[in-house]
């Protein structure tokens, strides 16, 4: 077993509004990609504090996390890199089009579920589409899912 290997912890966020996806359109490695807001957990963060600022820095919305849509690990065949993946649902709060966003960010855009999929080639993983399926088909979990035994994450 390598002693090196670790998981990489990330979250993501389904937003809808109107019919539509709150979706990124990224630059990684000279290809435009297609993701939810996403983004790693910082230390001394919960997973939905992370939730909220990674969206906020991707697309320059402040979002309230309502629901955990699916807890998921992947391990991605072009780096094989192993993911955790806490996807949440959110409600788009307040816009802020002046923010500069993340690098990296070429622009958000709200897409329907039939856009999302028309692109399915252009996305970062096979758990964007499947996320938004879930949330769509109404799989929500309560945010107590989680426990926080630091004292600083209550």
């Amino acid at each position: 077993m390598n002693k090196n290997w670790f998981p990489h912890v990330t979250v993501a966020t389904i937003v809808e509004k109107d019919g539509k996806f709150l979706m990124v359109e990224e630059d990684l490695h000279g290809k435009k990609l297609l993701n939810q807001p996403a983004g790693h957990l910082d230390e001394g963060e919960t997973l939905v504090q992370a939730a909220i600022r990674e969206t906020q820095e991707e697309s320059a919305w402040q979002v309230e996390i309502s629901h955990l849509i699916e807890f998921s690990q992947w391990t991605s065949p072009n780096s094989n890199t192993h993911f955790l993946r806490a996807c949440f649902a959110g409600k788009a709060i307040k816009h802020f089009p002046k923010q500069k966003l993340d690098d990296g960010i070429i622009r958000a855009l709200w897409m329907s579920r039939d856009e999302v999929k028309q692109n399915s080639q252009r996305l970062r993983s096979p758990l964007v589409l499947d996320h938004i399926d879930h949330y769509i088909a109404g799989k929500r979990y309560d945010l107590d899912f989680f426990s926080y035994y630091d004292k600083q994450q209550k």
